[in-house]
């Protein structure tokens, strides 16, 4: 059995990071190597992420609100203005909403069949105790 929490680090984490680099990429022009330092991963993570090899468990395209913070993310992060610190605290704020709007549900109860995503309350009390 996986906890909310395993599931969004193997599954919503990736993808968040993927999109992030890849509008680092593509709307701040910067280069792999660039957006690794930025983002804390590897130069290789930041390349699997442009060829969608990895980061690709949910589609978050159509989340204008998640897609937003993204944009945010990536636009203060090019202009220095968001420390490391800060990265992370809106990584969390990120899969926060992806959990709150029961975008990952289907991924959990693949990871565990037992879990009834019909009845399931994790995602929405534990968001309450998160950070």
């Amino acid at each position: 059995m996986l906890t909310p929490c395993e599931v969004a680090v193997k599954c919503v984490l990736p993808v968040v990071r993927a999109m992030i680099a890849r509008e680092l990429m593509a709307k701040h022009k910067l280069k792999q190597l660039d957006v690794a330092n930025l983002m804390g991963v590897s130069q290789s993570a930041v390349s699997l992420y442009s060829r969608k090899i990895r980061g690709r468990a949910i589609d978050l395209e159509a989340e204008e609100d998640i897609v937003n913070l993204i944009s945010d993310t990536a636009a203060s992060l090019a202009n220095g203005e968001m420390l490391y610190k800060d990265f992370i605290m809106r990584l969390c704020e990120i899969c926060r909403l992806v959990r709150s709007k029961g975008l990952m549900c289907k991924l959990h109860k693949i990871f565990d069949p037992s879990v009834n995503i019909e009845e399931c309350e994790l995602c929405s009390v534990t968001m309450l105790r998160c950070l």
